[in-house]
């Protein structure tokens, strides 16, 4: 009757059509009206009602104001029962999610066989025998064996594992391949539901293009099944913002809002490689500047044992908050990017990753990292020849590790601080390092600020990213 809400003044707008509404009685009355008409109430029953009716809710709003109610939030009921909210003290360190060698063996002999009776493409094949030299041969594994690995294993623990996204089953940059299909007629065989016999089930769909609908529906199904790994995966970290409305509305204020706990994972493919401003960031600084209170993990993690942990993190806390992680594209392959399999079997995810290659009483210069870019920083000191300076990741950027990197500061007592990131200015990780290292006085090395996350021109990317190498060596 009065438009949007009580508050609004439509004759602005359409004084004429307001003008007509105006002349009419209320719905209130227009019924009362019609009930007397009918004689299906009296004038006397009308008081008595409507008397009563007042004095149910004047009795009401007096017990109220006389009662202070507790109101019974019923967010960790059924399902959720054996979950509990998280505290500031969940976050001082990781906790151990290793498991055994043996557990990681029975995986890993199914991950990297040829399955029976299917027509495998060469390539697959070749990929298996790759997977298993080095796994079994080297004792070492690669970003998409680690990630096979972690799934397998929670697989085994009782949790199910549901991954979702554009090209997920093969993924983007084709380096996961947890499906393979036979040649000849596209039978379908799934290496991570053939584990053991009463291990839980590995969903992975290929989605269509639409972050919006795909992202909201992964993010409900999260709230459904807290005890199973729940992802949604970005063809390109750049299309997630497709679905900002879900990460605006829900993923990251559900809690505070309503009570209601996700684990729900983002993988968000970030990196500057020269694919241009629709294909290298994910916008890392819109996440953080959305982070408060404890309300999600924001990783960029480095290592495929700590992706490792990463992963089985998410499911084993006692609680559940989003993550959303700026994952690896080049990485993928890089040669340095490996792991021992012993790492998997003990340890944490570590949210600070300390140089072990420099001797801290001769470090004169510290650089604080997030991403790729360690590995370019580290292959430019080792060309060089540096040893004056360490080169520190910063694995998780939210719920900022501020504890662990105290202690570092003390380790490196004398030498400055500068961070160093790929990202122009304005955007990645910079205002945030800001904003938690207030005290620190830090100094930054990136590009120049800049309206678009990236220049389009592979020559122009190759000359920026050489003079921040440069600019680190020569600060």
């Amino acid at each position: 009757r009065y438009g949007h809400n009580e508050g609004d003044e439509p004759r602005f707008t359409q004084p004429l059509l307001y003008k007509e509404i105006s002349k009419h009685d209320n719905v209130y009355q227009l019924y009362l009206e019609q009930l007397l008409q009918n004689k299906d109430i009296t004038q006397k029953e009308v008081g008595s009602y409507m008397d009563e009716f007042k004095n149910k809710l004047q009795k009401k709003l007096d017990y109220v104001k006389k009662t202070k109610n507790k109101v019974d939030v019923d967010s960790l009921k059924s399902h959720w029962t054996s979950y509990r909210f998280a505290t500031d003290k969940d976050f001082d360190k990781s906790i151990d999610t290793g498991v055994t060698k043996k557990q990681l063996d029975i995986v890993a002999k199914t991950l990297v066989a040829e399955p029976k009776n299917i027509n495998l493409f060469n390539k697959m094949k070749k990929l298996l025998k790759q997977r298993y030299k080095l796994y079994f041969d080297e004792n070492k594994i690669d970003w998409a064996m680690g990630e096979l690995l972690a799934y397998g294993s929670l697989l085994t623990d009782g949790h199910a594992v549901r991954l979702s996204g554009q090209d997920s089953q093969r993924g983007t940059f084709s380096h996961r391949h947890s499906v393979i299909k036979d040649t000849e007629n596209e039978t379908v065989y799934v290496p991570l539901n053939n584990i053991e016999k009463d291990q839980c089930k590995f969903d992975v769909y290929n989605t269509f293009l639409s972050e919006y609908a795909c992202m909201a529906f992964e993010y409900g199904y999260s709230l459904a099944s807290p005890s199973s790994l729940v992802i949604w995966e970005a063809q390109f970290g750049d299309f997630a913002n497709g679905a900002q409305i879900v990460i605006d509305q829900f993923l990251s204020s559900s809690e505070y809002k309503w009570q209601r706990l996700s684990g729900l994972v983002l993988l968000l493919p970030h990196g500057y490689e020269g694919q241009g401003p629709e294909h290298s960031s994910a916008r890392l600084e819109r996440f953080l500047q959305i982070c408060a209170e404890n309300n999600m993990y924001v990783v960029n993690a480095t290592t495929p044992s700590n992706y490792f942990h990463l992963l089985r993190r998410q499911v084993k806390n006692k609680f559940r908050k989003p993550l959303v992680v700026m994952s690896p594209k080049s990485l993928l392959r890089h040669p340095m990017v490996t792991s021992s399999v012993d790492e998997l079997s003990k340890g944490c995810f570590q949210e600070v990753i300390d140089d072990e290659f420099v001797d801290p009483k001769k470090v004169k210069r510290v650089y604080l990292c997030s991403g790729k870019i360690y590995y370019d920083c580290f292959e430019k000191r080792e060309s060089e020849g540096r040893k004056d300076f360490a080169i520190v990741r910063l694995e998780q950027m939210y719920p900022f590790p501020k504890k662990q990197l105290e202690l570092l500061k003390k380790k490196y007592k004398n030498a400055e601080w500068v961070f160093i990131q790929e990202e122009p200015k304005n955007m990645g990780p910079w205002m945030h390092i800001v904003r938690c290292m207030s005290d620190w006085k830090l100094s930054v090395i990136s590009r120049p600020e800049s309206a678009s996350p990236a220049t389009g021109s592979a020559i122009f990317h190759a000359r920026s990213q050489l003079k921040l190498l440069t600019d680190m060596l020569d600060f």
